[in-house]
């Protein structure tokens, strides 16, 4: 599923907006997420994709790394989710 479809989403509303906005500029993204060992992450890279499986979101990277959206704590410095610690 691409950005341009409809896509029921865990993601608030604003913070799809942006996403969506993101990908279709290809605009480089500050993303501060937790890996699956729990360490606080930051990236710098373009959303290539956002998408739903199994009832899940991700976030697609341009470099390949596939984020579920429930570890993004952090886009371009406004926090989303969870705490930064």
């Amino acid at each position: 599923m691409t950005a341009s479809s409809a896509l029921p989403s865990a993601a608030p509303g604003e913070v799809l907006n942006r996403l969506q906005e993101y990908v279709s500029h290809a605009r480089l993204v500050e993303i501060v997420y937790r890996d699956s060992a729990g360490q606080v992450c930051a990236v710098h890279d373009v959303v290539r994709d956002i998408f739903s499986r199994a009832g899940q979101d991700f976030i697609l990277l341009g470099r390949g790394t596939m984020l579920p959206f429930e570890r993004v704590l952090m886009l371009d410095g406004g926090q989303i989710s969870g705490s930064v610690d």
